[in-house]
């Protein structure tokens, strides 16, 4: 090869570094449209944040962010779908710690969420609320647990299926507590409400957003929320904390990527979430929907996922539900 070609082959490949370099992805990133796959139905929670989300942050980016359903099986159908695309930044997932930290946990799973994903930003956290039928004796949470303590067995707490987080929040009181219950299962949540409503269990738990309704009007009353802090629409409610230190059940949303998708790229997109979650609309939307702002770096994303993984997986073992697919 003569000095020309070589110096020719240099100049190229120097071009192609440069090209696939950091700096130059996260200059030209993106450009093109990118996917958030949601892998639960339309109108859930996650779709919401998804596409109010996304929106934001095309405009941020200057490229459409095209939302698409994916729902089945707790989120594994989306997660499979996702792991289908390159891991090049143009396809995410709308992960919530259930996809991500629970079901991996209960079900079979043919990989393991933490090998495969890479956290890229969290949006929101989220607590849940034990109510109980309105007639039920206990009023606070001590008294709930003392009476399930003198009448074991007694206490019916409904959640929709086993293992799943309503029931681990429950199983988390037990454990910490000495919280004494019957879970009553449902394949559904439809029956649930009505069921506390008319006495025929005692109590459930569910996001406080879409009970809190039904405390205001006298239908339920409300024990206690798993947040860290009382919910801002509701100071008269007090956490569960309070009563047993310690004692935290957040869910979360947030926005993963496959792994192996370039640094560069999880920066900039963690920089428009982070970006979107400051726009007056977006803030006025979370109140709405009884969700807390947790912005922050993808390690600290990272961390939080990890240390519910370990939690909630603990609780699921000392159940014997791992890997029963219930």
């Amino acid at each position: 090869m003569s000095n020309m070609a070589k110096a020719l082959v240099a100049a190229i490949s120097l071009v192609s570094s440069l090209a696939w370099s950091p700096a130059a992805l996260a200059q030209n990133y993106p450009s093109k449209a990118i996917q958030i796959i949601v892998p639960y139905p339309a109108g859930d929670l996650a779709d919401v944040i998804a596409r109010s989300l996304g929106q934001k942050m095309s405009e941020d980016l200057g490229q459409p962010i095209v939302v698409e359903n994916k729902p089945g099986a707790s989120g594994l159908v989306g997660l499979q779908a996702a792991l289908q695309a390159a891991p090049d930044g143009y396809t995410l997932v709308m992960g919530q710690m259930g996809s991500m930290a629970v079901a991996p946990n209960v079900n079979r799973w043919p990989f393991d969420v933490r090998k495969e994903f890479v956290p890229v930003a969290m949006a929101y956290t989220n607590y849940m609320m034990f109510v109980t039928n309105k007639d039920f004796p206990p009023k606070t949470l001590r008294e709930l647990i003392d009476y399930s303590k003198k009448n074991p067995g007694k206490v019916r707490a409904a959640a929709n299926g086993t293992g799943g987080f309503p029931h681990l929040t429950l199983e988390l009181l037990k454990q910490k507590a000495g919280f004494d219950y019957t879970l009553i299962p449902y394949k559904g949540s439809g029956q649930i409400i009505p069921d506390v409503i008319a006495g025929r269990v005692e109590m459930t738990i569910f996001g406080f957003s879409g009970l809190y309704p039904l405390v205001k009007d006298g239908r339920l009353h409300a024990i206690a929320v798993t947040g860290r802090e009382r919910a801002p629409t509701a100071p008269d409610i007090p956490t569960v904390g309070e009563t047993i230190p310690g004692y935290e059940a957040l869910g979360w949303f947030g926005l993963f990527a496959r792994k192996g998708t370039p640094a560069a790229a999880i920066d900039r997109l963690n920089q428009a979430v982070n970006k979107a979650m400051k726009d007056p609309g977006i803030i006025e939307q979370a109140k709405t929907l009884g969700l807390d702002s947790a912005p922050g770096t993808p390690a600290q994303f990272g961390q939080a996922w990890e240390t519910d993984y370990k939690k909630w997986g603990d609780i699921i073992r000392s159940l014997g539900l791992e890997g029963s697919s219930k």
